[in-house]
């Protein structure tokens, strides 16, 4: 059994209910399940896009990095701007249609054009309950 199948989200220790409802951060996964909980309404695929170019200044800075070896920091931060972008859209996505989880969520990126790049951040809206014990 399950409690609260229609309410605005999972309620339990630590959930932060009421008419905002919980974090959705908090359920947000890439498994088809969340432990202690169950999925009472499907509504189907959500998604964050962004599309991004690099800039003149962080390709000059990229270069000297390059010519030093390593991690190019300002590619690694720009990617992960990118994705965080893509996964916050992903979410106000999913609280738009009302859910309260996202599960099998996934990354992919293309690039369009030379120095830009798309990033999707996909998954699935549910809304889930907590299981009676």
């Amino acid at each position: 059994m399950y409690q609260n199948p229609q309410g605005p989200g999972p309620q339990g220790p630590g959930m932060q209910g009421g008419p905002q409802g919980p974090n959705i951060h908090n359920f947000v996964t890439t498994g088809f399940e969340i432990n202690g909980y169950r999925i009472v309404r499907n509504f189907g695929l959500v998604r964050g896009i962004i599309v991004r170019s690099r800039s003149v200044v962080g390709n000059i800075g990229a270069g000297f990095q390059q010519i030093f070896g390593g991690n190019i920091t300002i590619y690694t931060e720009l990617c992960e701007q990118a994705r965080n972008e893509a996964y916050e859209l992903m979410i106000q996505h999913a609280q738009q249609m009302g859910a309260n989880a996202i599960i099998g969520v996934r990354y992919d990126a293309t690039e369009i054009t030379q120095g830009v790049s798309e990033v999707l951040c996909y998954g699935t809206a549910v809304t889930v309950a907590v299981m009676d014990q």
